[in-house]
């Protein structure tokens, strides 16, 4: 039997292993996935303690049309009731507590904005319609900036997309246009986050966890603390064909062979990569190494223009960076005091941005527990600055010199609390800040071949899976565009029949188009 080697342990070669299990028609003992890391799961991660305070760098959003995710989660059970799939628990929340945001921003004055219009200018209006009609072709190169004029970025819109998705105005156009198409069924509900679809728990006890035991169940070698750091291929100035693996476990060199009919996925990349974590009392320390991810990338591409330019990814930690911080409360007067000021219960609420915040700093408590193990007198909530350099507003530093507490002053500062409130949750929290140099990296500017095809052309055993491989139609920065990586990765190798489902294109459709355009022309 052939065997598979993935590398990476993120939800995109999890996905894979699954999907060459299900369509391959792969014994889970022919599967073998290498990880750096000592934890499955890449960028869905959670961890911590109620006592040292849990840790979160981020959280994905789901919604209706997430095809390839919700098919693959199907076949998932979940770890609460076997009967029950992961797809089924998602739609299941969303009915039973979805988001109905009512704060969605607040101004400097601690007042709730009015998000019934989008803030648009006919001008603003007419340079969004000629984004979306520009080949995206003419877009090589350009930032969102090279699009619009500087109102656009005053718009509430603006304020809403940007910190619903993490853009900031230099990033790509190319991927803005795309987010665009994409997301534009969703823009009657944009204010309120009706449409988004959330995990019952955190990603990695909800989807990483069940997703690993049922490829542990079938046999999958999962090898963690053991990262790849080049690849053997055959003679030849563009060969597509890997014959080995060369990787570091324990300290120790290896060489693993590839045989003919093998195959070889690599996670190209990590927009997690470097990741520092601070503490309620001190600031996360700086990291000066960057993970094989992205070396082994480097390497592959050297001298090898169908492998993309990781140099376009990861030489612009300035334009990438943002922080986020996880907060543990053991004491309920927070979402108490965010239900009262929301009119929303903790879990329905959805995100809540502080407009004028320096940092930009937005803030969600979700539906408790957040964490399987979490107990009941304990809550959790998250938040992130997508201006992390900035001068706080309150705490006059930068948030990444700022320790967890500090980080929760400056949160405080722009919510209506009383004092003695806010004593109360700054005495009974304990907030774990964490650094992301790389975590928007996949949304700087770029040209359409700086990120590698899923299969180059001419390759015989060898795939690009994760976010900075090229799907065109689909959009990075989603727990969907790794899992269709995975599933066109499979379905490419194997030559099967089986195609991914076709991304949404809510766009061709007359009447997407026009409840979008009237959600554009509210005042």
């Amino acid at each position: 039997m052939a065997k598979a080697y993935l590398v990476g342990g993120g939800i995109a070669a999890l996905a894979a292993a699954a999907f060459l299990i299900r369509d391959g028609g792969f014994e889970g003992s022919d599967i073998h996935l290498f990880e750096e890391q000592r934890a499955l799961g890449g960028s869905l991660d959670a961890g911590g303690t109620p006592e040292a305070g849990y840790t979160m760098r981020g959280g994905r959003m789901f919604e209706a049309e997430f095809r390839c995710t919700y098919d693959l989660l199907s076949g998932i059970p979940t770890l609460d009731d076997p009967a029950v799939s992961v797809t089924e628990e998602i739609l299941a929340g969303y009915e039973e507590f979805g988001w109905d945001d009512m704060a969605r921003l607040v101004d400097g004055d601690g007042k709730i904005v009015d998000t019934t219009s989008m803030g648009f200018s006919e001008y603003d209006r007419l340079e969004l319609v000629r984004c979306l009609s520009t080949p995206e072709g003419r877009l090589d190169g350009k930032r969102i900036t090279d699009c619009f004029g500087e109102h656009f970025f005053t718009t509430t819109f603006w304020f809403m997309w940007c910190t619903t998705f993490a853009f900031q105005p230099w990033h790509s156009a190319i991927e803005f246009r795309r987010y665009l198409k994409r997301f534009i069924h969703l823009f009657p509900g944009f204010a309120s986050m009706s449409g988004i679809h959330r995990t019952r728990y955190n990603q990695y006890d909800s989807i990483v966890r069940p997703l690993t035991a049922w490829l542990r169940e079938r046999g999958v070698s999962l090898h963690t603390g053991c990262r790849v750091t080049d690849l053997d291929f055959t003679p030849g100035l563009r060969s597509g064909t890997v014959t080995g693996l060369r990787l570091n476990r324990d300290g120790h060199e290896e060489r693993v062979p590839v045989g003919p009919g093998d195959l070889v996925l690599v996670t190209n990349g990590s927009m997690t990569d470097a990741s520092s974590l601070g503490s309620h009392t001190s600031p996360p320390p700086p990291v000066p190494h960057r993970s094989d991810a992205w070396l082994l990338w480097h390497r592959l591409a050297r001298g090898r223009d169908d492998f993309g330019d990781p140099a376009a990814f990861d030489k612009h930690v300035d334009e990438s960076r943002w922080e986020s911080f996880t907060v543990t409360a053991k004491d309920p007067a927070f979402l108490g005091a965010l239900e009262e000021f929301s009119g929303r219960p903790a879990g329905r609420g959805g995100l809540m941005t502080f407009t004028d915040s320096n940092w930009l700093l937005t803030i969600v408590a979700n539906r408790q527990p957040v964490y399987r193990d979490q107990p009941e007198d304990v809550s959790v909530w998250w938040g992130y600055g997508l201006f992390p350099g900035r001068e706080g507003d309150h705490v006059r530093k930068p948030m990444t010199a700022c320790s967890g507490r500090e980080i929760l002053e400056e949160v405080l500062h722009h919510l209506p609390f009383d004092e003695r409130t806010a004593a109360r949750v700054l005495d009974t929290s304990t907030v774990v800040p964490c650094v992301m140099p790389y975590i928007t990296s996949q949304f700087l500017a770029r040209r359409r071949d700086d990120r590698p095809g899923v299969v180059p052309e001419g390759s015989v055993n060898l795939a690009f899976i994760g976010q900075f491989a090229e799907v065109p139609d689909d959009v990075v920065f989603t727990v969907e565009y790794s899992v269709r990586t995975a599933w066109t990765a499979v379905t490419r190798l194997l030559k099967l029949d089986r195609h991914p489902p076709e991304v949404y294109k809510g766009h061709h459709d007359p009447r997407v188009l026009a409840a979008a355009l009237e959600t554009m022309h509210r005042r």
